[in-house]
């Protein structure tokens, strides 16, 4: 009989619940599937019933080479097996075990005690031979415990590589709310841009970035950390998902002075512009404080345009400062025309930002002009 016959008929004994106790379940459900994968079930030197350590005792130890354990089974009556995880994470950490596996038969919990996080994280996967299709159930029961591939090392290596793709998916679902609350603060060029587009294509007219981002501040939502979830698995992922993942709570986006607007503390705070070494330098408007502040600092160092034209990061999709027009918009050519004016200097500039954007631009030219921002120039950019 082999081990998918084998499954075939723990399965039919579990439902039919035949497996009352945990003797049972040792006997009817572990031992038989370890004969299947390969293992000399009844040699008591490569699988060592009644392991004992330190005054304890696992119910098996797989050896390999013979005498020496590889992994560790806890067995538990069918049901009955949460919380025993710390129990035979001790066993693993005093024996230095690479593998544990936690089983009440019809749950199978293959676990690397060595790896970080708390039990939950380190479970490499879980495994209902009830629940899913049979031929994962073989394939994952091989996968981890086929006696050639423990002996080989194959199977702890599977397993690690399991572990770091689940670590991995995890860490990307836990950065997703805070991905999505940075889009949200900063006015995120490229979404201000694609909320732009289509309102032009609904009604024709196409309103500017500071519309827009008014109009995402007060409509979207900031999302709270997602608590940590378990992964569903697929044949190459590592963890079967308990249940679904709870919808995230959210709060409405409070209003807030952005990030880089300081505003002026003289007597001109009320106008638009900029204080820079004490002096005011008002503006019609925020995108021409921009042009105020690259035309000042190019006429105080002729250096400056390149050096910031240089840098490796402007925007997403494009560059705020260019000695071509064509080069402001690359990846939207259509914006040049009318989202783009000539300095003093015959530098061009992109005009097509929100006021956070012209701050975070503003901000990233005091760097390059070694002026310090909100110290030595302050800006004021209007609600």
């Amino acid at each position: 009989m082999g081990i998918e016959q084998d499954i075939q008929a723990i399965r039919a004994g579990i439902k039919a619940g035949r497996f009352s106790n945990e003797a049972s379940v040792s006997q009817g459900i572990v031992l038989r599937l370890l004969n299947s994968l390969g293992w000399p079930a009844y040699d008591t030197d490569a699988v060592w019933p009644e392991y004992s350590l330190s005054g304890r005792r696992v119910d098996y130890a797989l050896c390999h080479p013979v005498g020496r354990p590889i992994a560790f089974i806890e067995v538990k009556q069918i049901g009955q097996s949460d919380g025993a995880e710390r129990q035979l994470f001790e066993y693993a950490f005093h024996d230095g075990v690479p593998m544990a596996i936690l089983t009440d038969g019809r749950e199978w919990n293959f676990f690397l005690p060595g790896e970080q996080g708390d039990y939950g994280e380190r479970r490499v996967y879980k495994l209902d031979i009830v629940d899913r299709d049979v031929g994962e159930c073989v394939e994952r029961l091989e996968r981890y415990l086929l006696h050639s591939a423990i002996a080989s090392g194959v199977a702890i290596q599977a397993a690690r590589d399991d572990y770091r793709s689940v670590s991995k998916d995890r860490q990307m679902h836990a950065t997703l709310p805070k991905a999505w609350n940075q889009i949200i603060d900063e006015g995120d060029e490229m979404l201000l841009e694609i909320v732009s587009d289509r309102v032009e294509s609904l009604c024709g007219f196409k309103p500017s970035p500071d519309i827009v981002a008014a109009f995402l501040k007060e409509r979207l939502v900031r999302v709270s950390p997602l608590a940590p979830r378990q992964i569903q698995s697929s044949p190459r992922m590592a963890i079967q998902s308990a249940k679904p993942a709870e919808e995230p709570s959210r709060v409405q986006i409070a209003r807030s002075t952005p990030v880089y607007a300081p505003r002026p503390s003289s007597a001109d705070q009320g106008q638009i512009g900029f204080m820079f070494h004490g002096k005011f330098h008002p503006a019609r408007n925020a995108i021409d404080t921009l042009r105020q502040v690259f035309d000042l600092f190019i006429e105080t160092d002729a250096s400056f345009g390149e050096r910031f034209a240089g840098l490796p990061k402007h925007g997403r999709t494009r560059r705020y400062l260019a000695r071509n027009p064509s080069e402001l918009y690359p990846a939207r050519p259509d914006l040049v025309s009318e989202c783009s004016i000539k300095l003093d200097s015959g530098w061009w500039m992109g005009t097509n930002h929100s006021k956070q954007t012209i701050a975070q631009i503003i901000a990233m030219a005091c760097d390059v002009a070694q002026v310090t921002y909100s110290r030595d120039l302050v800006t004021s950019l209007g609600e």
